[in-house]
């Protein structure tokens, strides 16, 4: 699917594809990220009615191709279906979070991915995580 056939659902898409497109910058979007809501996927091995009946949440991760585990995140659950259904465990839940816990939550060592399978998307090393974490206001 190319860029041009992601059909915008929400303002956070909106602002994602101005900053892929180069329209806003991002840093921009980067600060804007971080007081938006996002869906985070979490393993629940007994689902019932919907329910997540673990105290722990474990959010879906993602190897990349150099090896580096990220937690995902998407722009809307809609967003996640497609992408969870490979995931055993991870079809019925998560959580809707702001992105800035997501940071605070995510253990060291550990990038992030938003919308990975999705032309639109953004893919956060490690250690941007661990510097947003730090300095959430970029400056």
């Amino acid at each position: 699917m190319q860029t041009e056939d992601f059909k915008v659902s929400n303002d956070l898409e909106k602002k994602l594809v101005q900053a892929q497109e180069g329209e806003i910058s991002g840093e921009q979007f980067m600060l804007e990220l971080l007081d938006t809501q996002v869906f985070m996927p979490v393993y629940d091995k007994h689902q019932v009615a919907g329910l997540q009946t673990s105290k722990n949440a474990v959010p879906l991760s993602l190897k990349s191709d150099d090896g580096e585990e990220a937690i995902a995140v998407f722009t809307s659950p809609d967003r996640a279906q497609p992408i969870v259904a490979d995931f055993p465990g991870y079809g019925s839940g998560g959580l809707l979070v702001e992105f800035k816990w997501v940071l605070e939550k995510v253990a060291g060592g550990y990038g992030v991915v938003l919308n990975p399978g999705w032309p639109v998307g953004i893919e956060l090393a490690s250690e941007m995580v661990e510097q947003l974490r730090q300095n959430p206001q970029g400056g």
